[in-house]
């Protein structure tokens, strides 16, 4: 299974959120999966693409030109395959068409954009793929209550909270999306109401 991981390219933040995602990266390789991601050689991202690499998957890293001739951030060159793109659209429509899953990991408004694209998307029934989100020292603790103010508030239906899963446990994380099954939700209920 090829993962889409989103995450912060910040080399500023704790470093305990970066080995904490250099090690599910590990893990997760160990079970065989592979990586599409931002392309990012520091923060979460590079590590997250280290971790990978180190245990021998695919890396396929996808980044806007601009990125690299601006020098917003360092570039993952190990990466088996660099795609570059002209705009942050096309490189969300690649990673998001190239990944059979999505894992969000702690981030900044990229990161957040990212998952709420992905999720929207879901929502509209583009695509079924599992989204996971892995809470590093509470990160997305404030997600739930956000989703539950906004599906209170009757702004979407309540089955859009099925559409994506919190996890602190690498283990429940990795059963999650590789077992994900798509039949759970209804659908229907979010095409009329989403």
């Amino acid at each position: 299974m090829r993962l889409c991981i989103f995450g912060a390219a910040s080399e500023k933040i704790d470093r305990r959120f970066i080995t904490e995602s250099y090690e599910l990266a590990k893990f997760l390789a160990g079970r065989g999966h592979d990586l599409i991601f931002g392309a990012g050689g520091e923060g979460i991202m590079g590590a997250t693409a280290r971790g990978f690499k180190e245990v021998g998957a695919n890396v396929i890293g996808v980044i806007p030109k601009f990125f690299e001739e601006k020098g917003y951030e360092g570039v993952f060159y190990q990466s088996d395959k660099l795609i570059y793109t002209d705009t942050m659209a096309e490189r969300k429509a690649i990673m998001e068409e190239g990944g059979d899953a999505f894992i969000v990991l702690p981030g900044g408004i990229g990161t957040f954009e990212e998952f709420f694209e992905v999720l929207t998307l879901k929502q509209l029934g583009q695509h079924k793929k599992a989204i996971a989100i892995y809470s590093i020292l509470g990160y997305f603790d404030r997600v739930p209550p956000i989703v539950d103010k906004i599906t209170d508030s009757k702004f979407v239906d309540k089955e859009c909270a099925s559409l994506f899963r919190i996890f602190t446990d690498k283990n429940e994380l990795a059963e999650y999306v590789e077992n994900y099954d798509p039949t759970e939700t209804n659908w229907e209920l979010l095409k009329r109401n989403g």
